[in-house]
């Protein structure tokens, strides 16, 4: 199974049921808003992995919505596929200038969606990050949302997951704990900053005596994910 998330962004809810059994069907875990309001609270809260928008929305369309998320740095690199019964070419340029990454015209088939689904997310994800991440023994499978030690698995929360795979893949650099509430948690969170000592305290638990030193607590930042020994406090 994928851990990848797809945002289905449509006012018509058998259109969303039939796009998300087809998604789900393939492996992906599926978001859906019926409106462009509770399609951004979505985001931001949950930062999926791409976005399917249908074009005709009341009240804010799909062209604008994208156009907004597209302005905020926050959400800018989140992909997007447009759905409409739109096929003129006017219309797909639109699209596409909003910030589209590609443009499906109703109707479509199921396989014809995935295809075009895994091939922006192909394009989009950063070389790497969709990859297994081992350091020293320690392995993190996004795919398979799994963390191994030597081979053995360890138990890991879906926050402290998440952390650690930020961690590992921006190895060596510190982050603030307002950087790590941005880039982990989302950027529409409203809890203390202490928030993030709390799962770094359960993400060195989870990772056990061999591996919670590659955790760090840098004195006056923050915390980065350093294979260097060093003398800060990682209690």
């Amino acid at each position: 199974m994928s851990s990848r998330s797809i945002l289905i962004v449509d006012d018509e809810a058998p259109i969303r049921e039939v796009i998300a059994a087809a998604l789900e069907m393939a492996g992906y875990r599926t978001l859906e808003a019926s409106n462009a309001q509770d399609a951004h609270s979505i985001v931001v809260d949950q930062k999926p992995d791409l976005i399917l928008l249908d074009w005709m929305m009341p009240q804010v369309s799909g062209v604008e919505f994208a156009r907004r998320l597209k302005r905020d740095p926050l959400t800018a690199e989140i992909p997007i596929i447009m759905l409409t019964a739109k096929g003129e070419e006017d219309h797909k340029i639109t699209g596409l200038e909003a910030g589209a990454d590609d443009y499906i015209t109703k109707p479509f088939s199921p396989r014809e969606l995935v295809a075009r689904l895994k091939a922006v997310l192909r394009r989009s994800t950063p070389a790497g990050i969709d990859e297994p991440i081992e350091i020293n023994g320690l392995k993190l499978d996004p795919n398979s949302h799994r963390i191994t030690a030597h081979g053995d698995e360890l138990s890991m929360g879906p926050t402290e997951f998440r952390l650690l795979q930020f961690f590992m893949s921006h190895a060596e650099r510190a982050y603030t704990r307002g950087q790590l509430l941005d880039q982990v948690w989302g950027g529409n969170v409203y809890v203390d900053e202490r928030t993030v000592d709390v799962h770094i305290r359960r993400l060195r638990k989870g990772l056990g005596d061999e591996f919670k030193s590659l955790i760090q607590t840098v004195r006056g930042t923050g915390y980065r994910f350093s294979t260097k020994v060093t003398e800060t406090d990682n209690s």
